[in-house]
């Protein structure tokens, strides 16, 4: 279903497929998390021995502290991302994807507040300065993946849109070849612990001057 053009975002949800207690929605979960203090990179992967060759992934980690941080850090990427960019978040519940995601919406200036689209499926967030959509998915219960992501009927073109995919691993990764994920890990245990460790792994060509363009 899609909302009407003139709601805050547009939101999809999956043709209808029957009933499947398996598919029932995970619990919700409120998403804490952090932003940048230190940073680390290292490059894998290239061919052997090839003077000038794209590596295969870049790596920066860092060090988020707060649900604060971790918001400026979406704003941070927000700076770097094109048309046609796919960014896959990954991280348990709580570990702060969409605190990011609501940093991203806002460097990108897209309409409509960042929520999780758990229920949805798949939120549009329309650019309100003409820069590209934030198409915001939570792949959780898409269980058909890429086909299933095809069947959400989403009013954007995703070539010229930001698309955000939580829990998206081993599901979307044919949207593109070239990706970002970004992993976020957090203290396990009942703690209170908002430090988190955030690996951006950039796949493709696309992404080989991560690091630099981070600053």
């Amino acid at each position: 279903m899609e909302a009407p053009h003139n709601s805050p975002a547009a939101e999809t949800a999956p043709k209808p497929a029957g009933t499947d207690p398996a598919s029932a929605p995970k619990p919700a979960a409120p998403d804490s998390a952090a932003a940048p203090a230190s940073t680390a990179s290292a490059e894998h992967g290239g061919s052997a021995g090839g003077a000038g060759t794209v590596p295969e992934a870049v790596t920066v980690a860092l060090t988020v502290t707060s649900p604060e941080q971790m918001q400026e850090l979406g704003r941070r990427l927000a700076r770097v991302l094109a048309p046609g960019d796919l960014v896959m978040l990954t991280g348990e519940l709580g570990a702060g994807k969409t605190t990011l995601t609501r940093g991203l919406g806002e460097g990108l200036g897209v309409r409509g507040a960042v929520t999780s689209p758990t229920f949805v499926i798949a939120r549009v967030h329309p650019s309100l300065s003409g820069g590209p959509a934030l198409v915001h998915v939570d792949a959780y219960r898409l269980g058909g993946g890429l086909d299933e992501m095809e069947d959400l009927d989403l009013d954007v073109s995703l070539p010229e849109s930001v698309v955000v995919v939580e829990w998206g691993d081993g599901k979307v990764e044919e949207l593109s070849d070239d990706r970002l994920r970004v992993l976020i890990d957090r203290a396990t245990g009942d703690t209170d612990d908002e430090r988190r460790e955030v690996t951006l792994v950039g796949i493709g060509a696309r992404w080989a001057g991560l690091r630099e363009a981070l600053g």
